[in-house]
């Protein structure tokens, strides 16, 4: 597809400023105001409304902002900088991912995004048509169920797996047994187990403590963050069943 296309073009930018664009990213607040920003000069007034944040949380922010020449002001009103305006236009499709961010705010909000590699960041528009699955007081086990019953109808799996859960490595067996494909990239911490009890062929691992949960099969994908307390969000996903959500988890 042309925006995968363009997208890896994209990265070529990104690499170059990636700790800029962390910064950026890091912080819902940080994007609410350079997306209204992004729109056109504001004041601080403009910006309460349009970003929802109070107006201690917007001082703070601007004030960053304003130290790495990402904005700057003249007559009360805030500008972005040309180099903040380029690496909007060129590097992300930034509104895209501010609504996205909006729209999951509880699973993005104090959560570890960072592992996700840089060409997935990119493409994070991708999971614009995405629901938000959450656990709740009637049903606390909601998002393993989910992941359970996705993997019973799956004919096909990718997965990243940052911790060991018997009934998915009994699923995964299964369709193992069952001659469907199945991969699986597990933290190394936890390979041995892996290595012991599962049926899977294509078993790789990665290093990251904290990395995220993924899995991807022929018919949705469903992405799980850790916590920036290091704990993992069992109470939370982000499930598609677009072709391209699904597209984006395998990559």
């Amino acid at each position: 597809m042309i925006y995968l296309v363009e997208n890896k073009n994209y990265l070529k930018n990104y690499e170059s400023v990636s700790e800029e664009v962390k910064h950026i990213t890091n912080s819902l607040s940080r994007l609410k105001i350079l997306a209204a920003l992004h729109e056109g000069p504001k004041n601080m007034k403009d910006l309460t409304v349009d970003t929802g944040l109070s107006y201690s949380s917007i001082s703070s922010n601007m004030h960053e902002l304003e130290l790495k020449d990402y904005v700057y002001r003249e007559s009360n009103r805030y500008f972005l900088s040309n180099s903040m305006k380029l690496q909007i236009e060129g590097i992300l499709e930034f509104e895209m991912i501010v609504e996205i961010l909006n729209q999951f705010f509880n699973i993005l909000d104090k959560h570890l995004v960072e592992m996700i590699p840089n060409q997935s960041i990119a493409e994070l528009y991708l999971l614009g048509k995405a629901s938000l699955i959450e656990s709740n007081d009637v049903d606390a086990y909601r998002t393993y169920n989910y992941i359970e019953n996705a993997l019973r109808q799956a004919e096909h799996v990718k997965c990243v797996l940052p911790f060991y859960y018997e009934n998915f490595n009994d699923l995964l067996n299964s369709l193992v047994e069952s001659n469907k494909s199945v991969e699986a990239i597990v933290f190394k911490d936890i390979l041995h187990v892996f290595q012991k009890k599962s049926k899977v062929k294509k078993l790789s691992s990665f290093s990251q403590n904290n990395n995220f949960l993924l899995i991807s099969t022929d018919k949705v994908m469903i992405l799980g963050l850790f916590k920036d307390d290091g704990s993992f969000d069992q109470n939370r996903l982000l499930t598609s069943k677009n072709e391209d959500s699904i597209k984006w988890g395998d990559d």
